[in-house]
């Protein structure tokens, strides 16, 4: 700060050429300078000394270490930028007894802070501007000064961190389309991404600022990649239970054909205890006629054993050849009704699926690009 005492003033020539001196604070006056947005008290030590010239222009410099608020913007979060302010007033005076003034130009503004900048951390410095108001109090009309400082984010850690891993989740999601549906792997993988979005949204909810009326377009990034994956898992399981359906047919049908099979079966095996009536004389003796009955039903039941047991054999080709006629349906290349409706599905849905998400990310994209160019 820089102010005018008209009741200190010399002459350099007349003491041996001195233009200015340093003497302590406490002897002069200084002007209450406070910030509107500060929330805690000064943490830096007050300057000592401060230098009066000949002329009497007294010059203090003194460093401040403060906190402030500032209302922020995160809708394009981690792309934003800021704007926030620092309003210098007097605490008690009115602009008829202080009267700040400060230089309105912005280019010298940001040169100045530029050179004074050491580290930057998290924020880019863009530029400063300056402007001379004046506030109405209680009372009276007070001077100010509200210097507007616009940064910009450092983005580069959000990218690697967070938007680049949730799109290789996306990629791992269109990927698991190439897995069978047969099985329960797919599914299986496909929660598993799910959940590992998940964890990169309870990372987002603390990683991002608060103070802000609108959704950040990174939240409508991160549900929409959550939906698309959700929707998608919701895909797999229809189409699974479509394809279930169909094997269950199946299975019904080969179980029918088997109890078919095995009743056949004890149809032979009933007509083989079967007795057969034979043509005898009725002139020869009991004895004889009981041997001749005994070799003619041997003899008879071994033609009759041979000839069932080529009908038992040929039974069971046909039972084998209709039960890889059932199994092996997909092999004809004819599969089962639900199993062409659930693969009819899952080539539309995957059509779907890639224009929807390529037009999400592309308008969520642009957005962030326009904030960029801002």
């Amino acid at each position: 700060m820089k102010w005018q005492n008209d009741h200190i003033w010399w002459h350099p020539p007349k003491f041996c050429g001195i233009k200015q001196v340093v003497i302590p604070t406490e002897l002069l006056w200084k002007p209450d300078l406070t910030i509107e947005e500060m929330t805690e008290k000064d943490k830096a030590p007050p300057s000592p000394y401060l230098t009066i010239e000949w002329n009497g222009r007294v010059i203090l410099s003194n460093d401040l270490m403060i906190v402030s608020m500032c209302r922020m913007q995160v809708y394009k979060f981690p792309f934003d930028i800021q704007s926030c302010n620092l309003s210098f007033k007097s605490a008690v005076y009115s602009d008829k007894e202080i009267l700040f003034e400060t230089i309105e130009d912005v280019f010298k503004n940001t040169e100045w802070t530029h050179q004074l900048m050491r580290t930057q951390y998290e924020w880019l410095f863009i530029s400063m501007t300056a402007k001379n108001k004046t506030v109405h109090d209680l009372t009276n009309n007070q001077s100010m000064i509200v210097y507007t400082i616009k940064m910009r984010r450092r983005s580069i850690l959000y990218i690697a961190n967070f938007l680049v891993p949730i799109m290789f989740f996306f990629s791992l999601d269109l990927a698991s389309f190439l897995i069978s549906d047969s099985g329960g792997e797919k599914l299986g993988f496909k929660v598993t991404v799910l959940l590992a979005v998940t964890v990169m949204q309870l990372l987002l909810n603390e990683i991002l600022p608060s103070s802000s009326d609108r959704i950040p377009l990174i939240a409508v990034y991160c549900i929409g990649m959550f939906g698309l994956m959700m929707l998608s898992l919701l895909e797999t399981v229809v189409v699974m239970h479509l394809m279930q359906k169909d094997s269950g047919t199946e299975d019904n049908e080969a179980d029918k054909d088997r109890k078919v099979s095995l009743h056949n079966h004890d149809g032979e095996k009933k007509w083989t205890h079967c007795s057969c009536a034979c043509d005898v004389s009725a002139e020869e003796p009991p004895s004889e006629l009981l041997s001749v009955a005994r070799e003619g039903n041997s003899s008879q039941l071994t033609d009759e054993s041979n000839a069932l047991e080529k009908v038992s054999d040929e039974l069971r080709e046909v039972e084998k050849a209709l039960f890889l006629l059932l199994n092996n349906k997909n092999e004809d290349g004819k599969p089962g009704y639900w199993t062409r409706v659930a693969k009819t599905i899952n080539k539309v849905f995957f059509f779907f699926y890639v224009t929807v998400a390529s037009l999400f990310l592309l308008v969520i994209f642009l957005i962030w690009n326009h904030a960029q160019d801002e």
